[in-house]
């Protein structure tokens, strides 16, 4: 499974050696040299890591790790912060913002190439937490003061795409009640409409998963999205 990396850094030779051994292995890298540039993707896109200088133009890599920390998307991926300095203080600071992995440069292939497969299970369990399967299936919303039903475009283990389901706006906490295929019972899941899309789809959130239907959606996922 082709995975989706974040690179970040101001040094052209170190996104470059990132590129390359990542697309060895057959993950797709969005490079950036400007924190900025950046930290607008981090509220628009998904990745399942990252790697972010800590020395980059507008918005240096500790505050754009805390953003990434902050997003709806991004808050679990792994991300590794690329540095020319290894002292105490500097790795504190990093693991403090949210840095998984410390990596100094010039960045070594072989470590880095090494680093990508111990990264390869947290970053799969990342992408089966977001990837979106189609689903179709009846869907009814209970909110305070009206119920309806629809139907789901998609599901993933954060939340689902609805078809028309008129009343609900953004914002709004809801209960669900669905089905998933070949599952004896019902899930009903608390959820937070997140947006609305084109052709009247909503998007919503979960907001409360009790054990049971969080495992069920897991397998469902899963059976389907192998890494």
């Amino acid at each position: 499974m082709a995975l989706r990396i974040l690179a970040v850094d101001n040094e052209a030779d170190a996104l470059k050696v990132i590129k390359e051994v990542a697309q060895q292995v057959g993950h797709e890298v969005v490079a950036f040299n400007s924190g900025l540039e950046a930290a607008h993707q981090v509220h628009h896109q998904k990745f399942d890591g990252a790697f972010v200088g800590a020395s980059i133009p507008y918005m240096d890599g500790f505050v754009l790790v805390q953003l990434m920390r902050s997003s709806p998307s991004n808050s679990h991926v792994p991300v590794v912060m690329l540095t020319d300095f290894g002292d105490a203080n500097t790795m504190r600071k990093a693991f403090e913002a949210g840095v998984t992995f410390f990596l100094n440069k010039p960045l070594d292939p072989k470590r880095l190439h090494a680093l990508l497969g111990g990264m390869r299970g947290q970053m799969l369990k990342e992408r089966r937490r977001y990837v979106r399967l189609p689903l179709r299936t009846i869907v009814h919303c209970r909110g305070e003061k009206a119920q309806s039903k629809t139907v789901s475009v998609n599901v993933s283990r954060t939340g689902m795409l609805l078809e028309a389901s008129a009343g609900l706006g953004v914002g709004q906490k809801i209960e669900l009640l669905f089905e998933l295929p070949d599952l004896a019972g019902l899930l009903n899941p608390s959820a937070v409409v997140v947006r609305k899309e084109p052709n009247d789809r909503t998007a919503v959130r979960f907001a409360s998963l009790s054990r049971q239907d969080d495992k069920a959606l897991s397998d469902f996922i899963s059976g389907i999205v192998k890494g």
